[in-house]
């Protein structure tokens, strides 16, 4: 996320981290980068040891399922994954640390960029996730990791009808939110018809370990390879919940995949986003950088096609 967050300031977090992991840190800093969870650098005498995550528990994790899928993370990488960039335990053996309604984790610092917020155009970087992916997935997945189940209920539209029968007035983008939901209802009632129909059908399918947000944002480029970040979302699931980002940059041949289970997961990305969108703006906000990120979120996934056309 582009700004603090109001609950934790970088104090509580220095004061949480420095005793309870083996190599010692003197100070953190706030980094505005990514978004959904919140981040910081923490250093010793200026040289950065670990990427601090304060994820927000609620409608995606609790403590339980977070620490369950950083703990699967860190059993793939010990399978030998070498692109799997996992948390790490803490001297007490945890790796999530409850604060202020969230959960901090550390990750081992390394220095590289991110692959970007674009499709997987360079065909040197699609071969390798497709090949990374494949070897994920035929990995034997971690024990206790969480199972995927649907995202999006059948009672989404009602909800969203209720709220949007009323202005939101709590903020800049309410109004302009509201407005770009209301006249697309029925089309996402649709949406959550046909989800729902494609969900029902995957018990059918082989699962396996998945990361679930294979987007180029969550991919770190080194100076020997790139490397997977950002395993909160590791679920057992269909393999096809990690290829969305590969058919859509037009890989489809590459990874045969299924297509009623990338239209599934296509789908839940943006009924989920919808969801969460909504609520966001139809509650207290001041109009900053994530705030209109956010609405731009809205926009993109309530106007853009499918990356797939139905079977």
């Amino acid at each position: 996320m582009r700004e603090r967050p109001e609950q934790v300031s970088d104090e509580a977090v220095l004061e949480l981290l420095e005793p309870r992991w083996e190599r010692a840190i003197d100070r953190v800093t706030h980094l505005p980068v990514g978004f959904g969870a919140h981040h910081w650098r923490a250093a010793l005498d200026g040289v950065p040891v670990w990427f601090v995550t304060w994820d927000r528990l609620g409608t995606r994790h609790q403590l339980e399922s977070l620490a369950a899928a950083y703990e699967g993370a860190i059993q793939l990488a010990q399978q030998g994954l070498e692109f799997v960039l996992a948390p790490v335990r803490d001297r007490s053996g945890s790796v999530v640390l409850p604060l202020s309604g969230g959960a901090l984790s550390c990750t081992p610092w390394v220095d590289g960029t991110a692959v970007g917020d674009g499709s997987l155009a360079d065909p040197v970087v699609a071969a390798g996730n497709v090949a990374d992916l494949a070897r994920l997935h035929a990995a034997v997945p971690p024990a206790g990791i969480p199972r995927w189940r649907p995202l999006v209920d059948d009672g989404l539209v009602v909800r969203l009808a209720a709220s949007v029968a009323e202005p939101w007035a709590r903020g800049p983008y309410g109004e302009p939110a509201r407005a770009a939901i209301e006249p697309r209802l029925p089309e996402i009632e649709e949406w959550v018809a046909r989800y729902l129909a494609l969900a029902a059908s995957a018990g059918d399918r082989t699962w396996v370990a998945t990361h679930g947000e294979t987007h180029t944002a969550n991919q770190l480029r080194t100076a020997d390879r790139i490397l997977l970040v950002d395993w909160e979302s590791l679920k057992l699931a269909p393999r096809e919940r990690d290829l969305t980002t590969l058919v859509q940059a037009g890989h489809a041949a590459h990874v045969g995949a299924d297509p009623a289970m990338i239209e599934l997961f296509d789908l839940e990305w943006r009924l989920s986003e919808i969801d969460e969108y909504a609520r966001w703006f139809a509650a207290e906000h001041s109009g900053g950088d994530d705030d209109r990120i956010a609405f731009g979120g809205l926009q993109h996934e309530l106007r853009r096609g499918p990356w797939w056309p139905p079977a």
